[in-house]
């Protein structure tokens, strides 16, 4: 998970940006809607939507946009139809790519993968090309500072987490799929706040890559995730400390 894990830092530390948070907040906002849509408005019997509002509340969204999220995924307001799903293709040096995204529009959102992917020196793969290389994991994030690992660690397992690591002054709580909700909901229990709670993609084998080419696949990386509709972008390589160092 080293390069995985390095770039949820990355972006963790770019978050703190203005900019960034209103990204993020359209993002959140959509897989509201997309869960309330295909599971309808009740979180109690909604996991997935359940699970989308914890995370927009522990990314301080107002009440009144998840409301508002919720009823256009129902129907009640009026709104564009969003369909979700991924793309697969290579970064430079063989790195394997999963790109997940929300849109309304496939054909828009299709040519703009395809224009950063061309730009940064990558390429668009066939559907099943890198899905092998990675695992589905529930990923819920404890700012170190704002908990004590043992504590963290002693109702993370207790609720069902495969394992708690740290980096970089972040807990990483490691969940199976099925499982994400329910640790997420202990730690809610133990007043152990968590900065988010998402389902991500690990990668079984990583790619190691020198300094100059790292830097191409974080820029290409950057260049997606600056896309509107992407949501989350993976990819199975190392980052080098130097590399690291000037992030």
């Amino acid at each position: 998970m080293a390069g995985h894990s390095k770039w949820a830092q990355i972006k963790h530390k770019k978050a703190k940006t203005d900019a960034a948070r209103g990204k993020l907040f359209t993002r959140l906002i959509r897989e509201i809607t997309v869960a309330a849509r295909q599971g309808g408005g009740d979180p109690d019997g909604n996991p997935r939507l359940r699970l989308a509002i914890q995370t927009a509340k522990a990314a301080n969204m107002p009440n009144d946009n998840i409301r508002r999220a919720i009823r256009k995924g129902t129907g009640e307001l009026g709104g564009e139809a969003i369909e979700e799903f991924t793309y697969e293709g290579y970064a430079p040096g063989g790195v394997a790519l999963m790109i997940d995204v929300l849109t309304d529009n496939r054909n828009r959102t299709t040519a703009e993968v395809r224009h950063a992917l061309t730009k940064h020196g990558g390429s668009l793969g066939e559907s099943g090309c890198v899905a092998w290389n990675f695992d589905r994991k529930g990923i819920i994030r404890v700012d170190a500072s704002r908990c004590d690992e043992d504590t963290l660690m002693a109702a993370a397992l207790e609720a069902g987490a495969e394992d708690v690591r740290e980096e970089d002054g972040v807990f990483e709580v490691v969940t199976a799929p099925a499982e994400l909700h329910q640790v997420a909901q202990a730690l809610e229990a133990g007043n152990i706040p968590y900065e988010s709670a998402e389902l991500e993609r690990i990668p079984n084998t990583t790619v190691k890559l020198g300094p100059d080419e790292a830097r191409r696949v974080l820029k290409l990386m950057d260049a997606l995730e600056e896309l509107d509709d992407v949501q989350r972008v993976s990819a199975n390589f190392d980052i080098p400390d130097e590399v690291l160092q000037g992030e």
